[in-house]
C-alpha cells in the first residue's frame, strides 16, 4: 500500500485555490478530484500534528485547510446533483433499468461524469438541504471549527440528512403549524418560573402546554385559530380566532392575564408584539427558535427585542425532542433546532425588560422530576445545579387556602372599586385568582358585612366595604407614588 504524500502547506493552500478556480470555471469532475485529494490531505496532517503534540497554531491551519476543501468538494457534488437531474430530463443520460432510457448518440453514464449512485444520492440529499438553506454548507463547517471539532463529511452528510427532515416543509405542508410542545419544555419553564394564577393560552393545540399548567394548579384561558374541541378541567370550552385579531384589556393601564405559548413559528413575530402591545400580560413566556435573539428587519421582532426586551431567555443547552408538525406520519427525525424560552416581564410604566435580558442555559433532562413553582407567586427562580453525588430535586410547598386569602384581600378589595357587579368568575379572572381562592374571598367578605348578594345572584359592596376599599385604596396608592408609580397610573 502506498504512503499518502503529505505536502506542505503552501501546496495545500495551493490545491485549494486551484480547486476552487476549476470550479467557478464549470470544470466540476476535476475540481472534484482535487479538492477531496487536498481534503484527505489536509485530513491527515491535522491528525498527524495532533499525535505528535504539535502547537495549536498548527493543527488549526490544517482544519481549516481541509474545512476549504470540504467545502468546495460538497459545491462540487451539488452541482452534479444538478447537472445529472438536468441531464435526465432531457434524456441525456439513463435513469437505469430496461428498456434503455436513452437513444441519442451524445447520452453519456453517471461514471463518465465521476459520480456513481451511491454519491448522487447522498448529492441529491445535499442538493435538497442546501435549497432548504442555502447557508447550510459553510454554517456547518465553521461551527465545527468553532467548537474545535474537525469539519468531517460525515458530519456535514449528518447535517443535510436532519434538514431534509426539518426544514423542507412547505406553507402548505405546515398547515396551520401546529407543532406540539414537548412536555420537557413545559416541566422545566415550570420549574424556574411562577406565573399568575390566571393563565392564557391563545394556541392552545391539542392542549400539551394546557395541561402542565392545570396540573401544576393554573387556571389556564385557552383559545386557538382551529376548533380542535379542546376543553379545561373546569369544562370551558376554547375560543375560536385568530390572536393576531384578538383585543386585550379595555383600559389603558390595565394588566392582563399572564400568556404563555408555543406560538406559530410563521407568525411569531407579529404575534409576540401583538400579545404585548395588546394583551399587557404581566408576564409572557414564548418558547421560540434562538434565531429570535437576532434579526433587525422586522419591526415588531425590533418592538419586543429592541425597545421591550424579554428578562430572560432560558437557553436549551440540550435540543429539545423534535416537535414534528400535526398529523405527521413519516420518519421520526431528532431535533436541529435550537430553542429557547423568552420570558418578558411588565414594569410600571407599562414597558418590558430592563436593558439586556439574562440569558440562562438549562438541561432539560435536569427538570424531569423537579416540581413546579407555586402558582400566583409571579416569580423566577435561579436554574438549580445537580451534582454527580446528590440526587437533589426542589421541594417548593404550597401556600395554604387561608394564606392566599391574607394575600389577595387588599388587592380584590381595590378591584371593587368601580361598583360593577360581581361573581366568582368575574372576581377569578379580573384579579387572577383560583376559583377556589375566589370563592373563599367571597365568603370572607361576605363574613364581614362588606360585600352583599343581589337579585340576580351577582355582589356589590356595602357602605361598610365602600369605606375599605376607600382606606386600602389610599394606602396602596400612597405606596405606589411612593414606589415612584406614574400617577396617571396610580390614578387608571
Amino acid at each position: 500500500m502506498n504512503a499518502l504524500v503529505v505536502p506542505s502547506e503552501h501546496e495545500l493552500i495551493a490545491s485549494i485555490e486551484t480547486a476552487r478556480a476549476l470550479f467557478n470555471a464549470g470544470d466540476l469532475d476535476l475540481a472534484l478530484k482535487i479538492a477531496s485529494v487536498t481534503y484527505d490531505q489536509s485530513k491527515s496532517v491535522a491528525g498527524s500534528a495532533e499525535r505528535v503534540k504539535a502547537s495549536r497554531e498548527v493543527v488549526d491551519k490544517a482544519r481549516r485547510m481541509q474545512a476549504e476543501a470540504l467545502k468546495i468538494e460538497s459545491l462540487c457534488y451539488v452541482a452534479m446533483a444538478d447537472a445529472v437531474d438536468s441531464a435526465q430530463a432531457k434524456g441525456e443520460i439513463s435513469r437505469g433499468g430496461r428498456p434503455k432510457t436513452v437513444s441519442q448518440e451524445n447520452g453519456f453514464t453517471l461514471e463518465e461524469i465521476g459520480i456513481d449512485r451511491k454519491q448522487l444520492h447522498s448529492a441529491r440529499q445535499l442538493r435538497n438541504a442546501v435549497r432548504a438553506d442555502p447557508e447550510l454548507i459553510d454554517r456547518v463547517v465553521e461551527a465545527r471549527l468553532a467548537e474545535g471539532l474537525e469539519p468531517t463529511r460525515t458530519a456535514l452528510k449528518k447535517e443535510a440528512g436532519h434538514a431534509i427532515g426539518t426544514k423542507t416543509a412547505t406553507k402548505e405542508e405546515r398547515g396551520d403549524d401546529l407543532y406540539e410542545t414537548p412536555i420537557e419544555a413545559m416541566r422545566t419553564l415550570l420549574a424556574l418560573e411562577s406565573f399568575s394564577l390566571a393563565v392564557r393560552e391563545p394556541s392552545v393545540g391539542r392542549g400539551a402546554i394546557m395541561r402542565p399548567l392545570e396540573a401544576a394548579g393554573y387556571d389556564v384561558l385557552i383559545s386557538d385559530l382551529v376548533d380542535r374541541g379542546v376543553v379545561t378541567e373546569h369544562g370551558e370550552c376554547q375560543g375560536v380566532g385568530d390572536f393576531l385579531k384578538s383585543s386585550g384589556p379595555s383600559k389603558l393601564y390595565s394588566v392582563g392575564p399572564d400568556i404563555v405559548t408555543n406560538p406559530p413559528y410563521g407568525v411569531a413575530n407579529a404575534y409576540a408584539a401583538h400579545a404585548l402591545r395588546e394583551h399587557r400580560p404581566g408576564k409572557m413566556a414564548l418558547l421560540l427558535n434562538l434565531n429570535f435573539l437576532a434579526g433587525f428587519e422586522d419591526a415588531d421582532r425590533c418592538f419586543v427585542m429592541d425597545r421591550n426586551p424579554p428578562s430572560r431567555v432560558y437557553v436549551f443547552t440540550r435540543r429539545l425532542p423534535m416537535m414534528h408538525r400535526d398529523g405527521w406520519t413519516g420518519n421520526k427525525a431528532s431535533s436541529q433546532m435550537n430553542t429557547a424560552w423568552f420570558v418578558w416581564e411588565r414594569n410600571h410604566d407599562g414597558t418590558y425588560g430592563n436593558g439586556f435580558p439574562a440569558l440562562i442555559r438549562v438541561d432539560w433532562e435536569q427538570y424531569q422530576d423537579a416540581d413546579p413553582l407555586a402558582p400566583g407567586e409571579g416569580v423566577h427562580a435561579d436554574p438549580i445545579i445537580f451534582s454527580d453525588e446528590e440526587d437533589f430535586t426542589r421541594d417548593t410547598p404550597r401556600k395554604t387556602l387561608d394564606e392566599r386569602i391574607e394575600e389577595e384581600f387588599s388587592r380584590s378589595l381595590i378591584w371593587m372599586k368601580h361598583m360593577e357587579p360581581f361573581d366568582d368568575v368575574a372576581l377569578r379572572r379580573g384579579v387572577g385568582l383560583r376559583p377556589s381562592v375566589a370563592s373563599a374571598l367571597i365568603d370572607a367578605f361576605a363574613a364581614q358585612g362588606l360585600i352583599e348578594r343581589q337579585e340576580d345572584g351577582r355582589f356589590l359592596p356595602t357602605g361598610a366595604g365602600l369605606n375599605m376599599i376607600a382606606t386600602v385604596g389610599a394606602v396602596d396608592m400612597t405606596k405606589q407614588l411612593k414606589a415612584g408609580v406614574p400617577i396617571a397610573e396610580v390614578l387608571a
